[in-house]
């Protein structure tokens, strides 16, 4: 079994001309990029256009399936968020029952977390990134603080930066009343 992934970022064009989809002259519709993206030109992607784009046919010629993926959507990626065995979210949450503290993340906040990867165009990859960079001030806090019961992420806190809901325990003296 022989695999090779990656980005083919710019294929899309030799697919079009190969296809005479090319808009050039008066009569051609001009697309942005995220409009011919969106049509999906990659699943009309052929052997012999992998070849156009640089690989050597020596390789092509070991891949007997060609197929295009789409992007993630934003389901897509919430779902990586919180489902896999070790999803990002569980190994938050476990960072943070070591310091004896719960971890909850809104699903606005997975739906804001998914919508941030997708507008920077990161996938998948990018999801743990944005959760470091929402979470880094509160994971250096929590450690030396005993009096944090629970700590909610909410979608504010994700798009704009606002302080997690943050829920203290109760003090000794409330709870012997």
């Amino acid at each position: 079994l022989f695999i090779c992934g990656g980005a083919f970022d710019t294929i899309q064009d030799i697919i079009e001309s190969r296809k005479g989809s090319a808009t050039i002259g008066f009569g051609g519709k001009v697309m942005t990029k995220d409009e011919k993206l969106s049509s999906s030109p990659y699943k009309d992607v052929t052997a012999h256009d992998v070849v156009k784009f640089g690989l050597i046919p020596e390789l092509v010629g070991r891949l007997p399936i060609i197929v295009s993926l789409d992007n993630l959507d934003n389901g897509a990626l919430v779902r990586i968020l919180n489902e896999p065995k070790n999803s990002l979210v569980k190994q938050y949450k476990k960072l943070f029952e070591l310091d004896k503290t719960e971890l909850e993340f809104t699903d606005d906040a997975l739906k804001e977390i998914a919508t941030k990867a997708i507008e920077r165009n990161t996938g998948a990859r990018g999801l743990r990134a944005i959760i470091e960079e929402t979470m880094l001030d509160i994971m250096y806090e929590i450690p030396s603080r005993n009096d944090v019961l629970k700590v909610t992420v909410t979608g504010e806190t994700v798009k704009n930066g606002a302080e997690p809901i943050i829920t203290l325990k109760p003090s000794q003296e409330e709870a012997g009343e």
